[in-house]
């Protein structure tokens, strides 16, 4: 299965998911306006023909993202007795996808940001915070709602963004509940404490975050991943995500291995809630089913996504799944390799002991029996590398009329085959340098051939290789289609 498939399927199966999201709830605004000239009075701009939206932020921006990708949410957090409380309330109730379990403090502020904004470009943000411990009561009623509701969900997220809900005996029992429940937990930290996120299935820090708990800053992946592991280690965490900003994304799991995945934005408007966006997709993934590492694949296309909105925007599975598409498309051209790249790959999978088979063709109008051979090609082999005749030696092999598709096509095509690693194009009449370049471990052609009449057999069993004869699908081929399609008009 493509890396396509299997995350395109991924995105059509996020709308089953129930995620319990709890933590600091805050409501966002944003006054967009344009700015003309700097104020007689001060010299400040003066934002002009503003306009204000409000939305979820905070965890409730978390929120927003799993409901935005098809997921059902438990909501809990705590709010004020003011207008803002009330406003965020609203919120919560008009989003059918969520099931409110928000504790009210009268003694308390519900937290606002304000961030003003004119052309895409943020002016100034303005920040009402509430950051004392919550009191011990509504501590309680969160917990006790917590617990309710935990055989209703699939995964656990805690998003702490250091505003008093989250304290060390608190976060401790919601994790213990949740662990004890079999629901995997996923923080989203703000403390430099890791010790009070003991127990959690995957902690997701940014770069800052992860230099802040461990007292230095990790630059390179290697000094990253060496970091994490000390905090997983030293604080009984079983994995951590370490985001990176234009660097991707780094994963370290508890078995000591790692994967790197490089960022995929192309423009970078506004970095407001990427993180929320991150722990959305990854949580929305786990609870439908995904592993670690898709998740963590589609939580960084989802990120490239939202980082190119403005404000604390939210990505749709639409959407993900055109960017997706777009990928593929993009991965099948960087498939079509020669010279140096060509070989600089096939170093890459010998260092990692992987074992490499070469076939052959024009493939000019793909058929069963193209599909035949490749897929019992790459079951001869780990990498497959496809021999692909250029325009000019197929018009010399085959005629003036042939190839029906030019080289490119071809090769892109070849290219969107998942059992097709790599498609190098060949100028001769022959295979025989491009085989002598490649020298694979294995060379695979039709069984309508005999070895000696296979072309490079000789060098490549000189070499230790061995030549594989596939079955083919009879009575097909590019030339019978040709003559079937000028027959028929």
């Amino acid at each position: 299965m493509s890396r396509f498939v299997g995350l395109s399927s991924t995105v059509e199966g996020l709308a089953g998911g129930r995620v319990m999201v709890i933590g600091d709830v805050m409501l966002d605004r944003f006054v967009r306006g344009k700015v003309g000239r700097i104020s007689p009075e001060a010299p400040v701009p003066v934002l002009r023909n503003a306009h204000e939206d409000v939305m979820l932020g905070g965890a409730g921006n978390v929120v927003r993202n799993i409901t935005a990708l098809g997921g059902h949410v438990v909501f809990g957090g705590v709010i004020g007795g003011d207008a803002a409380g009330v406003r965020v309330s609203q919120l919560v109730a008009a989003d059918a996808q969520v099931t409110p379990i928000l504790q009210v403090d009268t003694q308390r502020r519900t937290s606002e940001k304000t961030r003003f904004v004119a052309d895409g470009h943020h002016l100034l943000r303005s920040d009402w915070d509430s950051e004392e411990a919550v009191a011990e009561d509504t501590h309680r009623g969160l917990v006790t709602a917590m617990a309710a509701h935990l055989s209703g969900v699939d995964v656990v997220i805690l998003s702490d963004y250091g505003k008093g809900v989250f304290t060390p005996p608190v976060l401790k029992e919601l994790i213990a509940l949740a662990r004890e429940a079999g629901k995997p937990v996923i923080v989203d930290p703000k403390s430099a404490d890791y010790s009070i996120y003991r127990g959690a299935t995957l902690v997701t820090p940014n770069r800052a975050e992860l230099a802040l708990a461990v007292g230095h800053n990790p630059r390179t992946t290697e000094e990253i991943v060496a970091a994490a592991a000390t905090l997983m280690r030293d604080h009984g965490i079983e994995g951590m995500l370490v985001t990176r900003s234009e660097e991707g994304m780094t994963l370290v799991r508890g078995d000591g291995t790692s994967l790197n995945v490089q960022a995929e934005a192309k423009e970078v408007f506004d970095v407001s809630g990427a993180g929320d966006t991150v722990v959305s997709v990854i949580a929305a993934a786990l609870a439908t089913g995904a592993d670690i590492a898709e998740a963590v694949e589609l939580a960084n296309v989802a990120a490239g996504l939202v980082v190119a909105k403005v404000g604390t925007a939210v990505v749709s599975p639409a959407e993900l799944l055109h960017a997706l598409a777009e990928q593929d498309d993009r991965q099948n051209l960087s498939k079509v390799l020669g010279g140096a790249e060509l070989r600089e790959q096939i170093g890459r999978w010998r260092r990692r002991g992987l074992k490499v088979g070469f076939t052959n063709g024009c493939f000019d109008l793909i058929h069963p029996g193209h599909v035949q051979l490749l897929a019992a090609a790459r079951a001869t082999c780990d990498r497959l590398i496809v021999g692909l005749n250029s325009d000019a030696s197929v018009r010399r092999l085959k005629g003036p009329e042939r190839p029906i598709q030019d080289e490119r096509s071809r090769a892109i095509v070849l290219a969107a085959f998942g059992s097709v690693d790599a498609v190098a194009l060949f100028e001769d009449d022959t295979p025989l340098a491009l085989i002598t370049e490649v020298m694979p471990d294995v060379l695979i052609k039709g069984a309508d051939y005999t070895i000696d009449q296979v072309v490079g057999a000789d060098v490549v069993q000189a070499n230790g290789g061995r030549v594989a004869l596939v079955e083919l699908v009879p009575n097909q081929s590019t030339t019978g289609i040709a003559k079937r399609i000028r027959v028929t008009g």
